[in-house]
């Protein structure tokens, strides 16, 4: 799926391989962004699209199936905020969370880009009193677009590796 940069920019213009680099720059930005949309937005305030918004294209879709099933295949990316912000979302159990984004592998054609991107993720809950946190393990698998406004993302797929619920003391 991966294709390292020394290879993919052999026999290219050093301008060309200068471009490469940028479009890296800024696709790694957006992954950032993504981790960021859910981590400033904490204590009630939901609005996560004020960040998602520069990373997702207006008709961007996500299957994040694999972490809620059926009804989380290819929905479009503001009803995601609804699906974990809600009064009963996904995250409605949590009081705390820190989303980290590795390095993405970035594979260019053009205007076009698949992005292999891995998380973690960690929360903090508390059910009955009793304190958990829960990691999840995994990557994000992009399709990218360059627009007039810069790369956005078009399709996101959640892969999870594993996950593990604790509780603490």
């Amino acid at each position: 799926m991966t294709t390292n940069a020394t290879r993919q920019n052999a026999g290219h213009s050093l301008e060309q391989r200068l471009q490469y680099l940028e479009d890296r720059i800024e696709i790694q930005d957006l992954m950032v962004r993504y981790g960021l949309g859910q981590d400033l937005h904490h204590d009630g305030d939901n609005d996560v699209l004020e960040q998602w918004d520069s990373v997702f294209a207006p008709e961007a879709r996500v299957d994040y199936s694999v972490a809620g099933g059926a009804r989380l295949k290819d929905i479009p990316y503001r009803d995601l905020v609804e699906v974990m912000r809600a009064p009963d979302g996904s995250m409605s159990g949590l009081l705390k969370w820190q989303h980290f984004q590795g390095f993405s592998t970035v594979d260019i054609d053009g205007d076009r880009a698949v992005a292999r991107t891995q998380h973690l993720h960690t929360h903090k809950g508390d059910t009955d009193g009793q304190g958990w946190n829960l990691i999840q393990t995994g990557f994000f698998v992009d399709r990218l677009e360059r627009r007039s406004e810069g790369w956005r993302i078009v399709h996101r797929t959640l892969e999870i590796i594993w996950m593990d619920t604790f509780a603490t003391v």
